[in-house]
């Protein structure tokens, strides 16, 4: 069943390397082949709950790859029995 989770990293680094490490974390999910939505603030994956779950703790040691002294992260889960999708949220404003 689908889930969605959502996951903002904010990783310990200098200033002008925040972007940098954001973007390992965002081709992590990439690589991960789960549909997601780069937001502004916060990425937002679907699919299976174990298999999100994973790429979160993997993003933190990502962040940690990557030079972060600390990790703050925030995740949102939605989750209900029959499964929720990203399309049904945003579908409607695609253009």
């Amino acid at each position: 069943m689908k889930t969605n989770v959502s996951l903002q990293v904010i990783p310990v680094v200098p200033e002008e390397r925040i972007y940098e490490v954001v973007d390992q974390v965002i081709d992590l999910i990439r690589k991960s082949n789960v549909n997601y939505v780069v937001g502004p603030m916060e990425t937002t994956m679907e699919g299976e709950l174990d298999e999100l779950l994973a790429i979160v703790r993997k993003a933190q040691e990502v962040c940690v790859r990557y030079g972060a002294t600390r990790v703050c992260s925030v995740v949102k889960i939605d989750y209900k029995p029959e499964g929720v999708t990203i399309e049904e949220k945003i579908g409607k404003y695609s253009k």
